[in-house]
């Protein structure tokens, strides 16, 4: 494990266990000592803390005798409390508007190929968007360093400034370049930066109920994904895209302001030198290696229905009056979607339970949106879709959680989001592409939606 000083090679933070024989003689015989180890293991499980089942939150190497390091024994884990909550609330409004705002990329699409940007494809508009989402999940692998070795102090609220700034500097833009340089990029940087805080902090307060607990974090997005998009189609019509484009910008800097006082890492920093190989060494471990792989596939196809529903839906013939609340009805239902898998994957398996919501958005994709041609059929999809890619991007901080070592989370998430966020850069360019060589079609991007989702979903 990177940075990690004990013999072993991979300590993850759920192989800890209570060893209440600690004070026996450790010098005995192979007999004793085994004795020693079932024992300290039944009184762990009587504390109901998870023994060494994977899907359970345990880990896949037989557990260390020694104690866990300060902090990361599953009993220290505050699970609940004032403080422990005001970092979920306060992160759950951070993702209300770093991803909260990504979810509303079908009415920023809409806006650019209906106004400024007409005279480019909408293939080349999506480049815009698709950056945006880029940076946000892939500067994780330079945010994550830096959360991991200095914490919250500096890079959250370094990080609203400069989102909000990204925002006010996009309402001044009118030509292709300036939007690239001020939405896809300094928003990007800064809602990596507010992201990656809210969800690396609220993993070090849960043990037992961190999935439900990071569900309801990333739930925070699905509210901005319903009250964005609508707030964005009635104003932009009566104050102007600048003027909308700056409420967004205050909203931002009120929201993570609020996240700068609440949300904080229970772990104390761990200042150290930059090590090349610690971002290469996780892929070692072949459970890692399989879950980045999947995150790329799904996310290569994940935010395809949030760029191209609405103008999908506006060529299809859907009534105008719909269309902009179709992403609202996609972000709606991702709220339980984010929430309840959440729940389930504390007890049925964080894995089990990604790989079940993984396959359904896939065959949803495929059997609903492929060949559906009607209003009902395209909202349908929406929902379903909504849900199932809501419970994935819940569940895999906590995925990422239960297979490393605590206090090189930032590093090891943000090597897994940058690798995902590569998918997220090119699938809607790629899909782009797959639309303007069908003459405006739509088939062949759902079904490459689909099937870069079945390769998500088969590989862990």
């Amino acid at each position: 494990m990177p940075g990690s000083t004990t013999v072993s090679s991979t300590v993850h933070q759920d192989q800890y266990f209570d060893i209440s024989t600690k004070d026996e003689d450790l010098t005995t015989d192979s007999s004793n000592k085994n004795s020693m180890d079932v024992t300290s293991i039944k009184q762990t499980s009587s504390k109901d803390i998870p023994t060494n089942d994977i899907e359970k939150g345990g880990a896949d190497s037989p557990p260390q005798v020694s104690g866990a390091p300060p902090g990361l024994n599953p009993e220290d884990f505050p699970d609940g409390g004032l403080e422990a909550w005001l970092v979920v609330v306060g992160g759950a409004l951070i993702l209300f508007c770093s991803f909260g705002i990504v979810n509303c990329s079908g009415v920023f699409v809409q806006y650019y190929v209906n106004g400024p940007l007409s005279n480019y494809s909408s293939s080349d508009i999506t480049w815009i968007t698709s950056l945006q989402a880029f940076l946000i999940t892939g500067s994780n692998l330079v945010m994550g360093r830096i959360f991991d070795s200095y914490g919250t102090r500096w890079i959250l609220p370094i990080g609203t400034v400069f989102y909000s700034l990204g925002l006010m500097l996009l309402s001044l833009s009118t030509e292709y370049y300036q939007i690239i340089i001020t939405q896809g990029i300094i928003c990007g940087i800064g809602g990596a930066a507010v992201f990656n805080c809210a969800s690396n902090s609220a993993i070090t307060w849960f043990y037992r109920h961190r999935a439900a607990a990071l569900g309801i974090v990333v739930a925070g997005s699905s509210v901005g994904g319903i009250v964005l998009p609508i707030l964005m189609s009635h104003l932009i019509p009566m104050i102007g895209f600048p003027w909308t484009v700056r409420i967004l910008g205050f909203i931002v800097l009120l929201f993570c302001g609020i996240g700068c006082f609440t949300v904080k890492s229970r772990l104390p920093p761990r200042p150290r030198p930059f090590q090349f190989a610690e971002l290469v060494r996780p892929f070692k471990e072949t459970r890692y290696t399989l879950t980045v792989m999947a995150a790329f596939f799904f996310f290569w196809g994940l935010y395809l229905p949030f760029n191209y529903l609405n103008i999908q839906a506006q060529q299809q013939g859907v009534d105008p009056v719909l269309i902009p609340y179709l992403l609202p009805i996609v972000n709606a239902v991702s709220i339980p979607g984010r929430i309840f898998p959440g729940i389930a994957a504390d007890r049925l398996g964080r894995f089990n339970t990604t790989i079940l919501v993984t396959s359904l958005s896939a065959i949803f994709t495929l059997a609903l949106w492929v060949p559906g041609n009607t209003t009902g059929t395209t909202i349908g999809f929406g929902a379903v879709y909504g849900f199932t890619s809501g419970g994935f991007i819940s569940l895999i901080p906590a995925i990422i959680a239960q297979i490393s070592d605590l206090r090189e989370i930032g590093a090891r998430s943000g090597t897994l989001l940058f690798v995902g966020s590569l998918g997220a850069l090119t699938g809607a360019p790629i899909a782009g592409a797959i639309v303007r060589a069908q003459n405006g079609e739509y088939l062949g991007l759902k079904l490459f939606n689909g099937f870069v989702s079945i390769f998500g979903s088969f590989i862990p």
